[in-house]
């Protein structure tokens, strides 16, 4: 069962999604959620700090699951992918909250925009970090410039909240599969042939090393 920090959380996003940040008060959270001001104020010191925390989830989450690749994979080619794989699945995973922050994350006060500034900037660093160190390994093409693809590759999955449905034509997982194909294609510079998950993945020859 969800706890009671929860049910605000979930109850918030529902309101925030339909009648916009400033559109809900207080009480009417209060109200939608069953519990009292007191048991608001008791998680939340007020609605700015549930806005941080409805962003912080999400980001925090996708975060540690790229860090957590960047220690448990020695390979920059596994370290992209898995990161790819965790990034897609957050789409699903927090879809309200991240709804609520393209449409709310404005309004975010000092100093929770700072910290979530800093939280997603520390994920693109480790984006970035991982396409440098496939460069260096030559594991991935030189001639890339490094900040044009790491932005490439943040905002092509970051605009999967403008249409993916989780009951639309393709399941999350099938999504990531084809995010990760598309990106190893570009990044990788001859045919290799890379393990993922015990099997082999052919990926063509399309550029020439020099």
């Amino acid at each position: 069962m969800r706890d009671l920090k929860e049910d605000i959380m979930e109850t918030s996003l529902d309101l925030f999604d339909r009648y916009g940040f400033h559109g809900v008060s207080v009480n009417q959270i209060v109200e939608a959620s069953n519990t009292s001001k007191g048991g608001f104020y008791h998680h939340f010191q007020s609605k700015d700090e549930l806005l941080f925390v409805i962003h912080d989830t999400f980001i925090t989450y996708v975060l540690k699951e790229a860090q957590a690749a960047n220690v448990v994979h020695s390979s920059p080619v596994e370290k992209i992918q898995a990161i790819i794989r965790s990034f897609v699945h957050v789409f699903d995973l927090y879809k309200p909250h991240i709804s609520v922050f393209y449409q709310e994350s404005m309004y975010l006060k000092s100093p929770y925009n700072q910290q979530i500034k800093e939280k997603r900037d520390v994920f693109k660093d480790l984006v970035f970090s991982v396409i440098e160190e496939g460069q260096r390994s030559g594991h991935f093409r030189k001639e890339l410039p490094l900040e044009i693809t790491g932005m490439a590759i943040l905002g092509m999955v970051n605009w999967i909240y403008k249409w993916y449905k989780q009951d639309g034509t393709y399941t999350i997982d099938q999504i990531a599969d084809v995010f990760t194909d598309l990106v190893l294609h570009f990044l990788l510079p001859v045919r290799e042939d890379v393990e993922v998950k015990g099997e082999m993945l052919h990926v063509p020859f399309f550029y020439e090393c020099k």
